[in-house]
């Protein structure tokens, strides 16, 4: 019986490639694998700590922890400004404190207070001490939610445009806050865009239709009239005058073209057809203010400008 040799243990490991790593062997003090060169360049972002303060390269700056998470100010960058010493549940109760004072609801509702009731206010509708705050802050107008609701053709709100096209109100005019008070809001379309300007309903009629603007209903329906009136009439007049233009192109393409056709190739005045055209002027027209000269055979046509 022919035994089998068997073949030593160096056999093996020298058909592994150098290039094989062996995830058991402890590879602490080795080098570190280092990125492309192309990727080294590169600014690192902690977008944990990025604040949109919806200002572009304003940040709002209030000297201590922030406003309502904008800002950071102190602390440990995280959280929206969270100081190091407060924690989370902590910075989510103050920013919900400073959110109900902002909005004056909850316990910072005056409404709800300890004042006499001769010093408390009430609706002006239903007589309610449940009123909006910040539309009394802002407009000065006493109304409780449901009032807001129940009377839209009082206490609805309108935007700048809306204003602006069905009062006819100036920009000046909406620009005063002691003339006519708004309230801004975010814009819902884009956010970057400019804030919405919005007016209370019963305060632009009382204004647009008292004796200090257009007097009355029927005067505003009057001067709204006139301006669609004059917006059609130079509405008409530039399409007269475009067609105008293009009637005077086309006629004198017509002449090119018969010029052309009749041998000649060339301007006006030249032989057309075997012989020479001489225009012979007919009297004066007035046609849209314009006054105009036709030739009696070819119907040319030349405007006159008396200086």
């Amino acid at each position: 019986m022919v035994g089998i040799r068997s073949q030593p243990r160096d056999a093996y490991a020298s058909s592994v490639p150098s290039t094989s790593r062996d995830a058991r062997a402890d590879t602490a003090g080795e080098p570190r694998i280092e990125a492309a060169r192309k990727f080294r360049k590169f600014v690192d972002h902690d977008f944990s700590t990025v604040v949109d303060t919806k200002g572009g390269f304003l940040a709002e700056e209030d000297g201590g922890v922030g406003s309502a998470g904008r800002g950071n100010m102190g602390g440990d960058g995280g959280d929206g400004g969270r100081p190091a010493h407060m924690t989370l549940a902590e910075w989510e109760r103050l920013q919900l404190k400073k959110s109900l004072q902002r909005r004056k609801e909850g316990p910072f509702e005056p409404g709800l207070s300890v004042l006499e009731g001769g010093e408390r206010k009430k609706c002006r509708e239903c007589g309610s001490w449940e009123i909006d705050w910040v539309w009394e802050e802002v407009f000065g107008t006493e109304v409780c939610a449901r009032c807001k609701e129940k009377f839209p053709e009082k206490y609805s709100l309108l935007t700048k445009t809306e204003v602006k096209d069905d009062y006819l109100l100036t920009d000046p005019e909406l620009k005063d806050p002691e003339l006519l008070p708004h309230l801004s809001k975010p814009n819902p379309h884009k956010s970057h865009w400019h804030d919405m300007m919005l007016f209370l309903r019963y305060q632009v009629e009382e204004y647009a239709l008292g004796p200090s603007k257009w007097g009355s209903a029927e005067a505003l329906d009057a001067e709204f009239a006139k301006r669609e009136a004059d917006k059609k009439k130079r509405k008409e007049e530039k399409f007269k005058s475009k067609l105008t233009e293009l009637k005077r192109k086309t006629r004198a393409e017509h002449y090119r073209r018969a010029a052309r056709e009749g041998g000649a190739g060339g301007t006006f005045g030249d032989k057309v057809g075997g012989g020479r055209h001489e225009h012979e002027w007919g009297a004066t027209v007035e046609d849209a203010g314009r006054t105009v000269r036709a030739c009696v055979e070819c119907g040319m046509e030349v405007e006159e400008v008396e200086l």
